[in-house]
């Protein structure tokens, strides 16, 4: 059976990643001199806490070669083919490493598959690939479904502030500087992997509302869409976002995804979103 790999930026839930035997490689949180394992070491809790007491913003490292060199020999005596399913390499240099620890093993079936995505559409894809492995489907097919999904992300998401954004060279300085002298709430979007303005709106409660707008203009309305409101800090935003969602799209209330910390430290608190997979063209 293929053996699924992916890494915390997926925001996967412990529950999903034991029920179908998914590797979850920790992304690696900086504050200060001190390093903490995501996930394993610092929880989002902690890392909340952490946040709102230190003196210098908190940096993130992807996982390194190593890592994946571990985690590949581990399963290398199984023969199984390894897909290795990760956020854009935009964003992340998770992939890079992931190719790195791949050269060491020539004679393996691994693939490393760069989403473009981040956050709760990652954890989609993997978790599908997951329960195509375990119904039979070989590595090439569970590839190109994948990879078909992958044009069919799309992510809208608010922030508190840009600062975060800008710090981590995520989005341009001049648009943070936007923000904060006209006080404009952009949409933000993944487009190609990387972080851009989509539009701006007045307020927050305008631009929730455009969110919910363009959900309705783009998001099927059956579990094709994979639909999920993410979240840092603002549950009860989130909560809201959702019911109006299930609500206005007339679907089940959608699934409220908490942000780990790597997506938190470029994102910051009071991050707000939706994701859903577009249907096909």
């Amino acid at each position: 059976m293929v053996k699924i790999i992916t890494d915390t930026t997926a925001a996967l839930s412990s529950e999903d990643a034991q029920r179908y035997g998914i590797s979850v490689i920790p992304q690696i949180i900086h504050f200060g001199t001190d390093s903490y394992l995501e996930g394993i070491e610092l929880g989002n809790a902690a890392f909340m806490q952490k946040l709102r007491t230190c003196r210098e913003l908190p940096k993130t490292a992807a996982p390194p070669p190593e890592v994946f060199v571990t985690e590949f020999r581990r399963w290398a005596p199984s023969g199984e083919p390894i897909l290795c399913i990760h956020p854009s390499a935009e964003v992340s240099g998770t992939v890079r490493s992931a190719l790195l620890a791949m050269a060491e093993f020539p004679r393996l079936d691994i693939r490393v598959l760069d989403t473009r995505a981040v956050g709760s559409p990652l954890g989609s894809m993997v978790v599908l690939a997951a329960q195509w492995a375990a119904a039979g489907e070989d590595a090439d097919s569970i590839e190109a479904r994948l990879r078909s999904l992958i044009p069919r992300v799309r992510i809208y998401f608010l922030v508190a502030t840009l600062a975060y954004l800008a710090r981590g060279g995520r989005i341009g300085g001049a648009a943070a500087i936007l923000g904060s002298v006209l006080q404009v709430k952009p949409i933000l979007t993944l487009r190609d992997g990387r972080v851009e303005k989509l539009e701006q709106e007045r307020t927050q409660q305008r631009a929730v509302g455009r969110i919910v707008e363009l959900a309705v203009e783009q998001c099927p309305r059956d579990d094709s869409a994979h639909l999920a409101v993410m979240h840092a800090a603002s549950p009860d935003q989130a909560l809201a976002l959702a019911r109006r969602l299930a609500r206005t799209l007339e679907v089940p209330e959608p699934p409220i995804v908490d942000m780990p910390p790597a997506i938190v430290t470029h994102g910051g608190p009071g991050l707000l979103g939706v994701s859903f997979f577009a249907a096909m063209p």
